[in-house]
């Protein structure tokens, strides 16, 4: 019964949303107030119902419900809770209705703090928000229903994808959607502003919290991902250039270049169209992504479905909204005109650079990613673009945009003088001098960790700085750096935390030390500073899974550090293996081991990693949304920069 009632209340939903897309937009046009006083409470509603939905859907996985095929897909009784839970979202049903959840929610947070909107303004953005979660309702509904019954419900089902079975991948999914739905809020405030016509400093600053949101979730999320397949996946990398990596990658660097663009909105009222393109385009990348993770048209590991009648709606629902909005842009960007004027050595130049070296850092990888698909439907050819593409055709932008950071903080808006950047040519200075001293201690290694490392640096002291900078002369400066607005400190540390990330890609790519061999029980093996010695090989039985494990003890100048149990499990519902790392983690480094399978010739395949730094880029992704959530929390986004106030109507019904 419960089920059922799920499955209506989304027929309801449905309806709400269509009716809560054509009432407010036609009261917004018609200046009728009673109609767009109506939008809140449909996006209320709407919230509401779908949360009942996937409350029930949770229910079902909780209780192995195996009437529903989607449980039965997805679930087994022996599964822990834990995995059960993540069943909810751990495919593709489940996960389009996590993903109309975030819609409504999202509608439903702007229907709330809203009210210092325009209400026109308000009564289009959610309008145009409902379109949205009207169009993938009706996904779910006739290609993806979760509620789908088996006529002859199994005694047990067939069990989650091992892989998704870890607490890491766990939470992964829900960061990244709340990411890329999050995007869909800021798609609808540039589609409000488009059909008013206007864009002020006002709605700069509006727009902003809803990305700064979106961009943390995203950062969250892909930080997430990255450290699962570290120590999961048992290959010791941190990033793939997988085409479903780089789904979330390109929202995410669209989004960090919109919020950047629309503090040049607030401030100087410059870079109207761009930053309405912008948001079109960052909500545009999530919608790809859908397509790409959902259509089967590029092979991933990650990919949740295969299937084209799913792919062609998603690309309907691609054609419609983006198509459209890139129309409505075309058609109305001249309204969209700027009056800030600024020189060319100026606080604007710098974050235009900083949106451009953005922007095409994200079409390098948006190239990449579709290129394959591309050559097979024009060329008849199978191709695969892989890391080295990708390292050589992004590196470049993004040590650009790291340089021009630093510098384009501490300048003054409109114009800056020679003094401005006198005051980094000493951090400038010291930032080679790393990169030479490091280079000269390497002795032969590739260049990449010394100019990591002195990126790093750069982006850490430019931060300092600019702090520095803006407590003035005089005495009571730490009085005043501590009454800096929280927008300030949150930029200051997403800035100092990408440094610190950067180093830590550098470190682990230049300076890793790889050892594979096969051991006997009781065999040492020396690496680099460490000594590994291989105890001991078991056979264990975990909840739902068969596993062998070694007993690996790890020391160092004879001295025991750790022991580590890297693990080969086999998952017998899923007929499926996975490997599990023993790391030893530590501030500079990581010992990183995986034991494979026992050999013909006796004994079992050891692969040793020293990864320096690696924990250097997870701490970075957590200080930059560290920093995002600071920014969020600032007053200015609490109180809201206008009143609210009442629009001139006309006719009300």
């Amino acid at each position: 019964m419960l089920n059922e009632l799920a499955h209506f209340s989304l027929n309801i939903a449905l309806g709400f949303a269509v009716f809560g897309t054509i009432v407010p937009l036609a009261g917004s046009t018609l200046r009728r107030s009673s109609w767009m006083q109506l939008a809140p409470i449909f996006s209320t509603l709407q919230f509401i119902l779908v949360a009942f939905a996937f409350g029930a859907l949770t229910v079902a996985f909780v209780s192995s419900d195996f009437s529903l095929r989607v449980v039965v897909l997805n679930s087994h009784t022996l599964k822990p809770m834990l995995y059960k839970i993540a069943g909810v979202w751990g495919n593709h049903e489940g996960s389009l209705l996590l993903w109309v959840l975030i819609l409504t929610l999202f509608a439903a947070c702007a229907a709330v703090f809203g009210r210092t909107l325009p209400q026109s303004l308000l009564a289009r953005v959610l309008g145009v928000q409902s379109s949205i979660t009207a169009a993938f309702l009706a996904f779910v509904l006739f290609t993806s229903n979760p509620f789908t019954r088996v006529e002859f419900p199994p005694f047990n089902g067939q069990g989650l994808n091992p892989l998704l079975q870890d607490p890491g991948l766990a939470f992964h999914p829900p960061f990244l959607y709340l990411g890329y739905v999050g995007l869909s809020i800021t798609f609808s405030f540039a589609i409000a502003a488009l059909l008013e016509g206007k864009v002020d400093a006002a709605w700069g600053r509006w727009v902003r919290p809803w990305t700064l949101a979106a961009w943390i979730f995203l950062t969250i999320g892909i930080g997430l991902g990255s450290w699962w397949a570290y120590y999961e996946l048992g290959w010791g990398g941190f990033w793939f250039w997988d085409p479903v990596e780089n789904a979330s990658f390109m929202p995410w660097l669209i989004s960090a270049a919109l919020l950047h663009s629309a503090i040049v909105v607030e401030k100087r009222d410059a870079l109207k169209a761009w930053t309405i393109l912008l948001a079109i385009l960052a909500f545009g990348f999530s919608l790809i992504g859908t397509f790409i993770v959902r259509s089967g048209v590029l092979t991933s590991v990650h990919a949740f479905a295969n299937d084209p009648e799913r792919g062609v709606f998603i690309l309907m629902i691609l054609g419609v909204f983006f198509g459209g909005a890139l129309l409505l842009f075309a058609l109305r960007a001249n309204a969209m005109d700027s009056k800030g004027v600024f020189a060319t050595v100026s606080r604007e130049s710098a974050l235009i650079a900083n949106n451009l070296l953005l922007a095409i850092s994200c079409f390098v990888v948006f190239v990449g990613t579709v290129w394959p698909l591309v050559a097979e439907l024009l060329m008849d050819r199978k191709l695969s673009v892989g890391p080295p593409f990708f390292n050589v055709a992004f590196t470049p932008f993004m040590v650009a945009l790291a340089v021009i950071l630093p510098i384009g903080s501490t300048l003054p808006w409109k114009r800056a003088k020679r003094a401005h950047l006198s005051r980094l040519w000493p951090v400038a200075v010291f930032c080679l001098a790393c990169v030479g001293l490091t280079w000269a201690m390497q002795t032969g290694r590739s260049l990449i960790g010394p100019v990591g490392l002195g990126l790093g640096v750069w982006l850490v002291m430019g931060v300092l700085i600019e702090l520095y900078q803006r407590t003035g002369r005089g005495t009571g400066k730490w009085s005043r750096l501590l009454s800096l607005p929280l927008a300030d400190w949150g930029k200051a540390t997403a800035h100092a935390g990408l440094g610190i990330t950067i180093f830590g890609v550098a470190g682990i790519t230049a300076w890793q030390v790889e050892d594979i061999r096969v051991m006997a029980i009781g065999d040492s093996a020396e690496i680099a500073e460490f000594t590994v010695t291989l105890d001991n090989v078991e056979d264990l039985r975990g909840p739902n899974y068969l596993t062998t494990m070694a007993d690996i003890k790890l020391a160092r100048d004879g001295k025991f550090i750790a022991n580590l149990y890297p693990e080969r499990r086999y998952y017998p519902v899923a007929e499926m293996p996975t490997t599990e790392a023993g790391i030893d983690s530590g501030l500079w480094r990581d010992v990183y081991v995986v034991v494979g399978d026992a050999q013909p010739q006796g004994g079992y395949a050891v692969r040793t990693f020293i990864k320096p730094l690696a924990n250097w880029i997870w701490t970075g992704a957590i200080i930059m949304a560290m920093g995002g959530l600071l920014s969020l929390f600032d007053r200015r986004y609490r109180v809201g920069s206008v009143a609210a106030r009442r629009d001139p109507v006309e006719g009300e019904a």
